[in-house]
């Protein structure tokens, strides 16, 4: 979602592609009709984007630096949210109705998982030291040597991560073996962003084309997928389905590079990720005082729309933290 190349060596038409990804999680957080075709790609979307920036070079200072432009941003954003939960939102909504622990929910924040009874607060953020997770360990493997044991020792840890989420119903640390399972996104947007960015616009389409059709048709064979519950029911459907819809909605920017708000979005996302919750909330708040309803029984329309109003109403927070805290949207100075 969030690890990139330099404003300098920015692709613009990726940028589309993490923007559109990020407004689905937004639009998906609204419980849309579409839920279940959103699950199927726009998590592993984002794990393929962040593979295409993975360096080459795996040294320790690569290392910090994606620490500094991930783990760092999501303590500030985590912190930020957990005391506004503790001394307002929990009051309100569901969260009112659940007698949450705000000490559970402290642990929350350091460990990154076990759904809103540890991190109501903001689960979102999951992704931030999920991806800081997948991006260690895919280092620790291009440090070998060999190429056919690279590729085992991949295979293996994505089977492992499966078979921990099989047999163990545990809520791993930093989703760790949520992370194992992402790397066949990651790993595939490495290995193949190099074809990919240079195939011309005919050979984008008929990719696009071969896709869309595998995607459509995959779909079907599987239930609702949620990689943050390690739930992906049948696991080869899931990861082909991933791949072909990454590949889809890939080609699909890359041959129609025309949304360029989107590509404001895409260099905007761990704002967006932090705070599309908290401002769908105050949305509810006025919808409350002016309707005079807590029901939120909302149609697919208006679902849209809100979606789309959360994302007018970032637009200020997202102008102020870069101008004054750029280093909560993972921009981080040089040397």
């Amino acid at each position: 979602m969030i690890i990139s190349n330099t404003s300098k060596n920015r692709i613009n038409w990726i940028d589309q592609v993490r923007g559109f990804a990020i407004f689905m999680v937004v639009y998906g957080h609204t419980f849309p009709v579409l839920e279940k075709y959103i699950y199927t790609f726009h998590v592993p979307l984002f794990f393929c984007i962040a593979g295409f920036f993975h360096s080459k070079n795996n040294s320790l200072t690569i290392t910090k630096i994606r620490f500094k432009q991930l783990m760092i941003p999501y303590f500030i954003w985590s912190f930020s949210l957990y005391f506004l939960w503790v001394f307002v939102t929990r009051f309100y909504g569901d969260s009112a109705n659940l007698s949450l622990s705000p000490v559970k929910n402290l642990i929350g924040v350091f460990y990154a998982q076990g759904g809103r009874e540890y991190m109501d607060w903001g689960i979102p953020l999951w992704f931030l030291p999920c991806i800081f997770v997948v991006f260690s360990i895919f280092s620790l493997i291009q440090k070998i040597v060999s190429k056919k044991i690279k590729a085992l020792v991949l295979v293996l840890l994505i089977c492992t991560g499966f078979l921990m989420s099989y047999y163990s119903k545990f809520n791993y640390f930093w989703s760790f073996d949520i992370a194992l399972v992402a790397l066949s996104f990651y790993g595939f947007g490495f290995f193949f962003k190099e074809r990919l960015l240079n195939l011309n616009k005919k050979e984008a389409l008929w990719l696009l084309l071969v896709a869309l059709i595998f995607h459509s048709v995959l779909y079907f064979f599987n239930t609702k997928v949620d990689m943050y519950r390690s739930v992906y029911g049948n696991q080869f459907v899931f990861i082909t389905s991933g791949v072909f819809g990454c590949l889809f909605w890939l080609m699909f920017f890359k041959s129609f590079p025309v949304f360029n708000f989107l590509s404001y979005l895409g260099k905007n996302t761990i704002v967006i990720l932090g705070s599309h919750t908290r401002v769908l909330t105050v949305i509810k708040l006025i919808i409350l005082i002016v309707g005079g309803s807590a029901i939120f029984n909302f149609n697919e329309f208006t679902k849209i729309g809100i979606s789309v109003l959360q994302i007018i109403l970032m637009i200020p927070i997202i102008y102020l933290i870069n101008k004054y805290l750029p280093l909560l949207n993972g921009k981080i100075k040089k040397g």
